[in-house]
């Protein structure tokens, strides 16, 4: 892979793979895919021209990838930042978890020196994964915001986040307060929100740990700025189910708990949602809101099995998430390859495509930022991940005898990580390389 002597300019060659459409459940044949194989992508100003067959002219600096496979850049749906210092922890179920490692893990970065530096590692370790925008869930501390997207901003990464909202059933050191919480969001809103590839989430960690008063903030900061995304948990585990109906006997269930408030939207996004029902499966479609699925997380904490095809069925959007750190891995082929494990013991069986489009093109729809990411359309912004269709001898055998391209692609979910990754950038930028040379 030949090194472009500049970012600004420059026409990518590889096996490039994005999707044109969204794929139906099951099909295997789908006409959503699009693979350009040996094709060179034209970047110019960190936003895509064109892609083309044939060599472009000398005006263009090249980058050879070779018969490597190049994708969109990754999009996360719910992360937490603060998390990476716990990830692979031993522990009980989702309410004990949250006591003995993640509350300590997130205390530590009231400290705006320690957020700093836990910033800056997380957002290095998204690149270095293949995860170029990510909906992401900080501390309760403003400095973790604020470090956040300072960090994000640096590397001109697409970025949505939120200080996070708790003023009950959590350690002192995590609570804020309705009017404190008020401020700080008002603040952080005008200071970050709409700033180069930023957005602000108002940001409730879910439901157990805000009382109704901060509820109805949340859903003020919303009605007042239709720009605004709303960042939350819903349905993760039984136990937390029952916790919410005895916090919030009026609500429905606990999805209602949240549309009572006004935080059921077009920029909702609600990470889990594995214990819903039909009711709740066509408010998210009615709504337009938006479940991060995080499969390696419900596997880890034993929170139960996401039922992917309901939400399909229905319209409701669906997009993947890595969840660390109860998921255990930044790796989104890593977590898809989980996605796909907990749809067989569903008794389903995911497609490559559906699980590939829901890391890509599929959440940026749902986010509303289809022209900016996920896809090879031509003004898109550059975000894109240069990868080896195999790493070890078990993977190239396995490429090498694969027939069809949505078997060689399922393979390489299965089998790829964040080793078969050569190269990152994020509009049109380098900012991840594997070794010095390729």
């Amino acid at each position: 892979m030949t090194q472009t002597p500049s970012d600004d300019r420059f026409a990518l060659r590889g096996d490039l793979l994005d999707f044109v459409g969204t794929p139906a459940w099951g099909d295997v044949d789908s006409a959503a895919p699009r693979f350009r194989p040996a094709h060179w992508l034209l970047v110019e100003g960190g936003r895509i021209v064109r892609a083309q067959a044939g060599a472009p002219d000398a005006g263009w600096p090249r980058v050879d990838c070779g018969s490597r496979l190049v994708l969109p850049g990754f999009v996360d749906a719910h992360v937490h930042s603060a998390q990476i210092d716990m990830i692979a922890s031993w522990g009980g179920g989702l309410l004990d978890w949250l006591q003995l490692h993640t509350y300590p893990a997130e205390l530590r970065h009231a400290d705006p020196d320690r957020a700093a530096a836990g910033a800056e590692r997380f957002v290095d370790a998204l690149l270095a994964h293949g995860t170029t925008a990510a909906v992401v869930m900080p501390t309760v501390h403003r400095a973790s915001a604020e470090a956040l997207f300072a960090a994000a901003q640096a590397r001109g990464m697409r970025l949505i986040a939120g200080k996070v909202l708790m003023d009950r059933n959590a350690p002192a050191g995590l609570l804020d307060n309705v009017a404190q919480a008020e401020r700080d969001c008002v603040e952080l809103i005008g200071r970050w929100h709409g700033r180069g590839r930023l957005s602000y989430a108002v940001t409730v960690r879910f439901a157990p740990t805000s009382t109704p008063q901060q509820m109805a903030l949340a859903g003020a900061l919303c009605a007042a700025d239709s720009t605004l995304y709303l960042h939350t948990h819903v349905a993760e585990n039984h136990d937390e189910v029952r916790w919410v109906r005895a916090l919030y006997p009026e609500a429905r269930s606990y999805l209602d708990v949240y549309a009572r408030a006004g935080l059921l939207h077009r920029r909702s996004v609600l990470a889990h949602g594995v214990w819903l029902d039909d009711d709740d499966r066509a408010a998210l479609a009615a709504s337009g809101a938006l479940i991060a699925h995080c499969p390696s997380s419900n596997l880890f904490l034993g929170s139960g099995l996401f039922d992917w095809r309901a939400l399909a069925e229905c319209g409701a959007a669906v997009a993947a998430a890595s969840d660390v750190g109860a998921g255990t891995s930044l790796s989104m082929q890593r977590t898809l390859a989980d996605a796909c494990k907990v749809q067989a013991l569903r008794g389903e069986r995911l497609t490559a495509w559906v699980a590939l489009h829901a890391a890509t093109r599929g959440a940026a729809c749902a986010l509303g930022l289809e022209s900016e990411i996920g896809s090879f359309e031509p003004g898109c912004c550059a975000d894109l991940c240069v990868w080896d269709w195999a790493c070890g001898a078990v993977a190239a055998r396995r490429d090498a005898l694969a027939k069809g391209l949505h078997e060689r692609l399922y393979a390489w979910l299965m089998l790829a990580d964040e080793r078969n990754l050569v190269s990152v950038r994020v509009a049109g930028i380098e900012r991840w390389r594997r070794g010095a040379a390729c």
